[in-house]
């Protein structure tokens, strides 16, 4: 059986490589999701440089617009963005997939050919036996590793975080900012012009007041 499976080696070997980098891709996109997910989950304290920067901006667009109106889709952003070395997760996961058709392909091409040669069943059969046990790797890796449960949960903490934890950071921060150094209101006269601010515990008087009191002192003068 062995003989015979190794009649054809470059096409075992093709099948073989292309299956196995299809399921590689896989482990991949679920090593790098759960590490965000287990960062996610100490966001305060992440080393993380993408969270980092989905953090500093998430503040930066709170300083300009005072709020972020949709969180989900400001993180849904950010996901689709994730990559490995310059590769995005999205077209990891397309890679992956196309693999594993290529490696279905390349196994009916193998046996196409064998059938075209005049091979008998013997030989045809490693290719199919070859493709089932490649598809059923492909189809179990992706059901353990279940990187769309991944995406649900790391989008969930992120949002949790986001929406419940660093908002009201920041609007508590903003809140001592202004108890550590507030804005006084300069008080304004009758015509609407802003008078010089008075020492603290100093009395305001308004514009007829002021006519009044320097009546009364002329009179007291004279």
């Amino acid at each position: 059986m062995l003989a015979v499976f190794f009649q054809h080696k470059n096409f075992m070997l093709g099948i073989l490589a292309l299956l196995s980098g299809s399921i590689l891709c896989q482990i991949a996109m679920g090593v790098t999701y759960h590490r965000l997910i287990w960062e996610s989950e100490h966001m305060s304290s992440t080393a993380d440089k993408s969270l980092m920067q989905l953090k500093l901006k998430f503040s930066g667009c709170r300083k300009m617009n005072e709020k972020v109106a949709n969180v989900p889709v400001f993180v849904d952003k950010y996901l689709s963005g994730v990559k490995i070395g310059g590769v995005s997760l999205s077209a990891i996961k397309h890679l992956s997939g196309q693999l594993m058709l290529l490696a279905v392909l390349v196994a009916g091409i193998g046996a196409c050919l064998g059938i075209v040669h005049g091979e008998g069943f013997l030989n045809i059969v490693p290719y199919y036996a070859v493709s089932f046990v490649g598809l059923y790797c492909y189809f179990a890796a992706a059901s353990l590793i279940d990187v769309p449960g991944k995406i649900n949960i790391l989008r969930i903490n992120l949002v949790d975080y986001l929406e419940n934890h660093l908002a009201n950071r920041l609007e508590q921060t903003e809140l001592d900012m202004q108890l550590i150094d507030p804005k006084k209101k300069e008080p304004e006269n009758i015509s609407g012009a802003k008078s010089p601010a008075s020492p603290e515990g100093a009395p305001v008087f308004s514009g007829t007041e002021m006519e009044e009191l320097e009546t009364l002192l002329q009179e007291f003068l004279t």
